[in-house]
């Protein structure tokens, strides 16, 4: 006489929990990586906007040093430093001639104990002021 017996065994329950142990780890491997991946893509997107912002005060400021670096903090782990340099000298350069100005801006900020880091260009037209040839750089 025979019953139909209908259910899974013990091995069969122990293969499939253990499959599914496996499934379940690798899926919550996948999800801290991307959460990771995310938070790294969130701080580099506000130093981003950060950057453009300072780049656009940068390029209406008609009075910033050349041939200096200025700097400043975005905040306590960010921060920018930038460089004005003339980037097309007009012949026989003299103090009130037309130039085109590169502005060179690099942002930064702290991704754990690692330095991070991009820049950015800008052009705006200029004049070159007396200051500016104190020392002879534009002749460098």
């Amino acid at each position: 006489m025979r019953r139909d017996r209908r259910g899974f065994s013990l091995l069969e329950l122990m293969v499939a929990t253990a499959i599914l142990g496996i499934a379940v780890a690798a899926l919550l491997g996948g999800l801290t990586d991307s959460l990771r991946s995310a938070s790294r893509a969130s701080e580099y997107d506000q130093v981003t906007v950060a950057a453009r912002q300072k780049m656009e005060e940068l390029l209406v400021q008609t009075l910033l040093p050349r041939f200096q670096t200025i700097e400043g903090k975005f905040s306590a782990t960010s921060g920018w430093k930038a460089r004005v340099t003339p980037f097309d000298l007009p012949p026989q350069a003299a103090p009130g001639a037309a130039v085109l100005d590169r502005i060179a801006l690099e942002a930064w900020w702290m991704a754990g104990s690692t330095r991070r880091s991009f820049t950015i260009e800008g052009y705006r037209r200029g004049y070159l002021l007396p200051e500016d040839f104190a020392g002879d750089v534009l002749r460098r």
